[in-house]
């Protein structure tokens, strides 16, 4: 038996390698093609051995501005990352308590709606009102994904608390407001963090909005990655060094927050 559990053990690690250096080849061919030349990355020899340089975060930062790129995808994602929350927890508590079944339906629906279907008529709204390449028009197209995301992502979490808490607070002079944001928020906490770090990942990367709405002014990191490309070539160091860039943030945060991230979506696995 004890032979049996070994080879599944050894099994079962094999497994893991592999589907850890599937996920993770991609991001170190990149990081590694971002400190290599054109003819060193088109080149299939000496793939790992090779001269680095900094030239190509020298290139992004130097000439393609991409301080104020970097900018402009945090103010879009950490504002429309605030406002869904101050929306979308409020309602959230509020389908969980009430049981209001019929509205988590159909912000499912919302959420499962593909945005590109949006864009056409956000486009003709903003144009009209004037709010094409502004921030105000990117913040509340990324709501439009992270609103309903939060909330149903919420509902869960709300439901796993017991009603007795605010009952609680209700009897000690509480109203309903108060009880919710100095009893059930700060016990749904992992799941706040869990869900901002998910809706702001999301807007970081957010192309298709940001491809229609912003402009010279507000134009965010993915669609800065198109300085790289041409019709006669393609930058491939620094559309790495760009991706590298894109992709550090996110991969900060996560580390720093992962004990949250995993707490939270355990949490909201589990319903009381």
């Amino acid at each position: 038996m004890k032979a049996k559990e070994r080879w599944f053990g050894r099994l079962y690690m094999l497994l893991v390698i592999l589907v850890l250096i599937s996920f993770l080849f991609p991001f170190v061919w990149m990081i590694l093609g971002s400190f290599k030349n054109q003819a060193q990355i088109m080149s299939t020899q000496n793939m790992l051995w090779f001269t680095p340089t900094l030239n190509n975060y020298i290139s992004v930062f130097a000439e393609h501005d991409f301080v104020r790129f970097m900018f402009n995808s945090f103010i879009v994602g950490l504002v429309s990352t605030f406002f869904a929350l101050v929306l979308g927890l409020p309602a959230a508590y509020s389908i969980a308590k009430y049981k209001q079944n019929q509205i988590g339906l159909m912000i499912l629906v919302a959420r499962i709606i593909p945005g590109i279907s949006f864009m056409i008529p956000w486009f003709i709204l903003f144009s009209q009102v004037g709010l094409v390449d502004t921030y105000t028009s990117l913040i509340l197209a990324h709501m439009l994904v992270g609103l309903p995301f939060i909330i149903w992502i919420m509902i869960s979490f709300f439901e796993s608390l017991p009603n007795e808490l605010e009952e609680a607070a209700r009897v000690d002079g509480c109203t309903i407001q108060s009880a919710f944001v100095r009893i059930m928020l700060p016990l749904a906490m992992p799941g706040v963090i869990t869900s901002s770090i998910l809706a702001f990942i999301f807007s970081w990367n957010n192309f298709m909005f940001s491809l229609v709405l912003s402009g010279e002014r507000t134009r965010t990191l993915p669609i800065a990655v198109f300085n790289f490309m041409s019709y006669s070539e393609i930058n491939w160091g620094g559309l790495m060094a760009a991706a590298v860039i894109i992709t550090l943030p996110i991969i900060v945060i996560a580390l720093i927050l992962q004990k949250y991230i995993i707490t939270g979506i355990t949490a909201g696995a589990v319903k009381g």
